[in-house]
This record gives C-alpha cells, structure tokens and sequence, in this order.
C-alpha cells in the first residue's frame, strides 16, 4: 500500500523574499538534501513543494509574517528524509531564511479545491489547458467542475511558465483527498498543481 501524503510545515524566520520564488525554493531545498552523488530529491515525482505566504509589499516583493512556512506535500514514509531541514538556513536570491522544527499536517477532506498555478503543455491557449484538465481529472476517476481562473507567469531560471489559478468543486470526500495526493498538471515542485481547501 502506498503511503499516505501529508503537509510537512516548517516554521520560517527572515523578512523578505521574492514573490516569484518557486524556482528559488525548489533550488535551495535540493542544495540542502542532496549531495552530488545523491540528487534523489530531483528523482522524487510524488513529492511537491507550496509556495510560500505573506503580505504582498510591491516591487514583486513578498513579506513574511508569523504564518509563514514552507509547506512541503510529500508521502507520510519520506518525513525522514526532510527532517535535517530544521535550524538550516536557506539562501532564496538575495534573502536568507532560517527554517524551524517542523509539523506534520494531515490532508483533510473538503468539497472546493483551490490550486494558485496550475501549468499543462501548451497552457496558454485556454481551450487546450481546459481540455487537458478535463483529461486529468477524468484519469483520476473525479467527477467534478474545474473553473480556470486567471492567467499567471513565474520564471524558472530566465524563462517566464504560463499557469493558471484553478478552482475545483463538487468533489466527494474520496475525490477531494485524491486530487490532494495527486494534483493536477506538472512543475509540482515550483508550487505548481498544488490544491488546498479553497477559501
């Protein structure tokens, strides 16, 4: 039996990051986990990593506040792995932050899902991206209505990814917690596909 997923939240502490920092993050975490001869992490498809929250200050620019955390969406068996995290510093850009003792959350279930970016191939035509959601959700046997929200970009190393913020609803106990575990669309690990209960 597969293990179940969890969000591991590690409590920050710093001031400031940019508000396009997906990339930043994913590169920072795989420079603390992995050695050379190790990049194990990169070879993790079942592991995603939220983006981080704040207050907006303008000039792309992304205030921490004492809710702050990075959020990582893993299987219950790999905790082990991300637990030498705790007290490292993590250097995004310009902007270091300093990571505390981490707490597992369990993923409940919830009718509305919500996902910030959401990348499929060739997303930036509309009706492409909204046939390939329909395509996923229906691999994943869930019956329920997908609204496309507005398009968005983020950079990965010099190219700018165009998304789309998701809301998905009418979902069942067993389908909301499925499409938790599963996702939607690729780039998991820049934040990417991620749902949560929609607000």
């Amino acid at each position: 039996m597969d293990s179940p997923k969890i969000d591991l939240l590690f409590p920050l502490h710093g001031h400031e990051i940019p508000l396009d920092h997906g990339y930043a993050l994913y590169a920072a975490l795989s420079r603390a986990l992995e050695s050379a001869t190790d990049p194990w992490l990169h070879a993790q498809e079942d592991v995603g990593m939220h983006l981080i929250r704040g207050t907006y200050r303008g000039k792309g620019r992304l205030a921490l506040t004492p809710a702050s955390r990075i959020a990582i969406r893993l299987p219950a068996s790999l905790i082990h792995k991300f637990l030498v995290l705790a007290g490292q510093q993590l250097i995004l850009g310009t902007d270091s932050l300093r990571l505390g003792i981490p707490q597992p959350r369990a993923l409940a279930p919830t009718p509305a899902l919500y996902a910030h970016l959401v990348t499929t191939r060739n997303g930036q035509d509309e009706e492409r991206f909204d046939s390939e959601i329909a395509r996923q959700l229906n691999e994943l046997g869930i019956e329920a209505s997908a609204q496309r929200g507005p398009r968005r970009s983020f950079t990965v190393r010099d190219k700018k990814v165009v998304a789309h913020t998701l809301l998905v609803s009418e979902l069942t106990a067993e389908e909301s917690i499925r499409l938790q575990e599963r996702g939607l669309g690729g780039r998991r690990k820049l934040g990417c596909g991620i749902f949560l209960p929609a607000q």
